[in-house]
């Protein structure tokens, strides 16, 4: 068997690949919900009504898709480059330190401009701790799937410090969470008495602006360039050091902005369990996505969906809610090999 690159490609195919992968995966989850037993048609109805079924189910969906929106870019914009960047999760939780440090009374701004501030702050501790393995791996050829990896629990031991230690809330009741981040910083609500805030707008707009980025600038040029081919990316004299490190600081920024979300506009504080895994759901989305900016907003709607709907389905049905993690799983899997089969055809011989 042998692997041959196919030509011409028709847009139908490349759009209608990760779909069909995504119905297969579904398909083969209806395997382990009748092994659980329960119906297949029954559960996907549940999943379906609990995800989208009222406004409140909606906005749910739309709360969790925010977060997924920020750290799905941040890896499909490190992975264009083929920066594999693991650390989203430690780079949510730094912007959301700096953001809580600032906002807890550090400075004093009107909302209108604390947010922005905050968000880029946020970005910056983000984009600045993925400096650090970023450097190590222009320079001293350190693998950053590691580094990052690594980083990851540093920072979410020194969360755990802070909040336990020098940060924590007097007021609290003795819970670990640091002290509340003024009026002006939080989030206004999009809807009222829905927890869906401002954060979704600004994720959308981050995603329309990665995408013009990746496509109609020099960065975005000189980003997929090296992510396409290193070595003929150095021979043409592209400057490769330096676009991997903005593309870094892109990449870490996105995610860090994902921590100041969840912070000013669902929480208002910080806590150890602030995210519950979306640095690590965001390397999922921009699978899906299959790198794409604006296909980041699919893929991360898709992922809350399955998330938010199957805490409906389990109640209901008494199944487990882990289907929702290997519905995820399959789907990240069918659309790989989808993908890897629009480019390829496989021979016999």
């Amino acid at each position: 068997m042998r692997l041959e690159p196919r030509q011409n490609v028709s847009l139908t195919r490349k759009l209608l690949a990760p779909l069909m992968a995504v119905f297969i995966a579904l398909a083969l989850c209806s395997l382990l919900i009748v092994w659980a037993g329960a119906s297949p048609f029954t559960a996907f109805y549940l999943l379906i009504k609990g995800a989208l079924g009222s406004t409140f189910a909606l906005s749910e969906t739309l709360t969790r898709t925010t977060p997924l929106i920020f750290t799905g870019l941040a890896a499909a914009v490190a992975f264009r480059a083929k920066l594999w960047n693991i650390g989203g999760e430690g780079q949510l939780y730094a912007g959301a330190c700096l953001a809580t440090w600032l906002g807890t009374g550090a400075i004093d701004l009107p909302a209108p401009v604390m947010i922005p501030f905050l968000f880029l702050s946020g970005g910056l501790a983000g984009g600045l701790l993925l400096l650090l393995p970023t450097l190590l791996k222009t320079h001293l050829k350190a693998d950053e799937v590691v580094t990052t990896l690594l980083l990851n629990f540093i920072v979410l031991l020194v969360v755990n410090w802070l909040v336990f230690g020098p940060w924590k809330d007097p007021m609290a009741m003795g819970w670990p969470q640091a002290n509340p981040v003024v009026d002006a910083a939080i989030l206004p609500t999009l809807l009222p008495k829905m927890r869906i805030h401002l954060g979704l707008i600004i994720a959308l707009v981050c995603a329309l602006g990665t995408w013009v980025l990746m496509r109609a600038t020099v960065w975005g040029f000189d980003i997929r360039a090296v992510g396409a081919n290193l070595k003929a990316s150095t021979f043409a004299g592209l400057p490769v050091t330096s676009t991997i490190i903005r593309t870094a600081i892109i990449s870490g920024g996105l995610a860090g902005c994902a921590g100041v979300s969840e912070l000013c506009g669902l929480r208002g504080y910080l806590t150890i369990d602030l995210s519950p895994g979306f640095g690590y759901s965001g390397i999922v989305v921009a699978m899906l996505a299959a790198l794409n900016p604006l296909g980041v907003i699919l893929a991360a709607f898709f992922v809350a969906v399955i998330q938010i709907g199957a805490d409906s389905m389990s109640r209901a049905l008494n199944i487990s809610t882990y289907i929702a993690d290997v519905t995820t799983a399959l789907s990240l899997l069918a659309v790989i090999v989808s993908m890897l089969l629009v480019r390829y055809r496989i021979r016999w011989r």
